[in-house]
Formats: C-alpha cells, structure tokens, sequence
C-alpha cells in the first residue's frame, strides 16, 4: 500500500518537473525575443524602459553570449538567438523523453 503512494508521488514530481521544463523553455524564448526587439528598436528614455532594457540584458545576454563565441560572424546578423532558442527545445526535448521513461 505504501509502495503505491510513493510512486504516485514519483509520477506527481515527474509530471511538474516536465511542466516546469515547457514553462521555462517558452517563458525564456519570449524574454530572448523581447531583448531581440528592444535591441533592434530604438526607444525613448525612460526610466522604466531603461529598468526593462536592463532586465532583459542581464537575463538574456549570459546566455547569447555563450552562443556568440562558438558560432562565426555573419557580418551585422547575429545568429546567436536563432542557435540559443533551438538549443532549449532540443534540449527540452530530450530531457522530457528521459522524464517520460521514469514513468
């Protein structure tokens, strides 16, 4: 009777760790889009746009820049988002069909 409850419990933390993964994954890619347009676009001071701005550089930069230093330059494009996005997919990918053999 025991041994049921645990592996509903394992079932319970497999199953919200593959929704925390598909969260994160697609939250990330909006953060990396939204740095990608404000860096494309040229805003108004402000100070909450400056906050956003800076926001979004800390959070996503980190990241791009690990990107930044394996792949070549393309003169002015940058591919660094377009690798850095697929990456987490495949990444999410992979670690949910490992999640899924737990079940």
């Amino acid at each position: 009777m025991g041994g049921g409850a645990i592996f509903g419990l394992l079932y319970d933390a497999v199953d919200r760790v593959e929704s925390f993964l598909q969260v994160f994954v697609y939250v990330y890619s909006l953060l990396i889009l939204a740095y990608i347009l404000t860096t494309w676009v040229r805003m108004p001071y402000s100070v909450w746009l400056n906050r956003i701005q800076r926001f979004l550089y800390d959070v996503c930069d980190p990241y791009l820049r690990l990107w930044r230093r394996f792949l070549p330059t393309f003169g002015p494009v940058d591919l660094s988002p377009v690798i850095g996005v697929a990456f987490l997919y495949i990444l999410r990918a992979v670690l949910i069909n490992i999640l899924d053999r737990l079940h």
